[in-house]
């Protein structure tokens, strides 16, 4: 059974810095392809969740939602099992949980994911 374990969330100021871990086991990490979503407090159940970013099997391509561009940076270490996401210039706005997702497919988004974690809260205080 495939599992998707996130870490490193927390609570920061405005500016700051995280750094989210996202360890699988279970499956086959290094041919999926891998991502991140969030879905922000109070949104109702069943929304659609944002995507953020995701990264091919060999960390060769890589695709960031445009709120994100720049500030962000993905990588996979297919070594370890793990998907990172490095988030610098943290913004109020960027509060969210944040889901690691991974997909069977070469395409990536809401509707191909496979797989999902449990989900780790980034709060961005202003």
């Amino acid at each position: 059974q495939v599992q998707l374990v996130e870490s490193g969330g927390g609570l920061v100021q405005a500016g700051g810095s995280l750094r989210l871990s996202c360890a699988e086991s279970g499956g086959t990490f290094r041919v999926y392809s891998m991502g991140w979503f969030r879905q922000a407090p109070g949104n109702a159940p069943g929304k659609e969740r944002e995507f953020v970013v995701s990264i091919s099997w060999s960390g060769g391509s890589t695709h960031y939602a445009d709120s994100v561009k720049g500030r962000f940076t993905i990588s996979r270490d297919n070594a370890k099992n793990t998907v990172y996401l490095q988030m610098n210039s943290l913004k109020p706005e960027d509060t969210a949980v944040y889901y690691c997702a991974a997909a069977r497919g070469a395409v990536l988004n809401y509707y191909t994911v496979d797989y999902w974690g449990k989900g780790t809260l980034v709060s961005v205080s202003s």
